[in-house]
């Protein structure tokens, strides 16, 4: 007789993390596996070169990196519609009369979903009953975020993963290089890309073969990271759970069976089903991002990110060399 599947919301490492994973300080359950990921406070070329990129860790920097990038002035504007919740920050929405005046004919990737609540399961992760990518022109996307600022939509649409290259030339000079990013290495950069989309938005445990420059620009995100083995033990667990391989390619990462059903069921459930450590003790890091925030992730630093609380959320990330 075919076992139940477990219900997601009482899942735990120790049922299906391999014994020797198990000892690598995983908690069976789940309690403290994540502490709060520290501030480089002087992000100095030659502090983030040898505490962070050559040392391959790690860290959110101040906000005052990135604070000229013309982005953060043209693409966004102060909402003109009060937080519907109480005690947080005013919130910022997306300046369409600038995109639609420069980047009317531009033809960008796109993510749909469809939400509903499924009653039999509590995980937020099965809310999408459908998942969609295409392309389509920007115009499209920018008349949905006008609606969706003052209407709850249940069809979502996200910019996900949008090359600068798809962008023309005066909206792509928003988006500098930073120094950090070229100077710090080869001054490889292997690709730009832009995120923009109304809370929540999902991005699952993944790891890049590159380093990765993410620079939040609007709203917040929470990005969770785990240390390249302890990232691999977590995923090919889930993976073999699933009857599949654990050693499929980050270039899947929005792959349609990552996105929906029952591997982001698992994935999201073993990345976010505990809460931060108090202690600092975590085996994981958490890192919280407002306007401006950057965080460094070392290539091989699996990571999964959310959008959070209100207001447009939009990030910019480079990854590099």
């Amino acid at each position: 007789m075919k076992q139940p599947w477990p219900n997601p919301r009482v899942w735990r490492l120790s049922h299906i993390l391999p014994r020797a994973a198990q000892t690598r300080n995983f908690s069976a359950s789940l309690t403290q596996q994540y502490r709060t990921l520290e501030t480089l406070e002087n992000a100095t070329l030659e502090t983030f070169q040898q505490e962070c990129f050559q040392a391959e860790k790690p860290a959110i920097l101040p906000c005052a990196e990135f604070q000229n990038l013309p982005a953060l002035k043209h693409w966004f504007k102060p909402s003109q519609h009060k937080p519907t919740t109480k005690g947080t920050t005013p919130t910022a929405s997306l300046n369409v009369d600038y995109l639609q005046k420069h980047g009317a004919n531009a033809f960008v990737p796109l993510e749909l979903t469809e939400s509903a609540r499924d009653s039999n399961l509590q995980s937020d992760a099965t809310e999408t009953l459908s998942f969609r990518q295409f392309h389509a022109p920007l115009t499209l996307f920018l008349d949905w975020m006008r609606m969706a600022e003052t209407t709850p939509q249940s069809t979502r649409l996200y910019l996900a993963q949008c090359q600068l290259l798809d962008l023309p030339p005066i909206l792509r000079a928003d988006f500098p290089t930073p120094d950090l990013v070229s100077r710090a290495g080869k001054g490889d950069v292997y690709d730009t890309n832009v995120w923009i989309g109304h809370p929540p938005t999902y991005t699952p445990l993944h790891r890049d073969p590159n380093p990765n420059l993410f620079v939040q620009l609007a709203g917040q995100k929470v990005v969770r990271l785990l240390a390249p083995e302890d990232g691999q033990a977590v995923f090919g667990a889930v993976r073999r759970q699933l009857g599949k391989s654990g050693d499929r390619e980050a270039a899947a990462i929005r792959g349609e069976e990552m996105m929906h059903g029952r591997e982001r069921i698992l994935l999201d459930e073993m990345v976010w089903g505990s809460p931060v450590s108090a202690g600092g003790d975590g085996v994981g890091l958490e890192a919280r991002l407002g306007d401006g925030d950057g965080l460094f992730i070392p290539k091989g630093w699996w990571h999964s990110i959310k959008g959070v609380g209100e207001g447009v959320t939009a990030s910019v990330n480079w990854w590099f060399r």
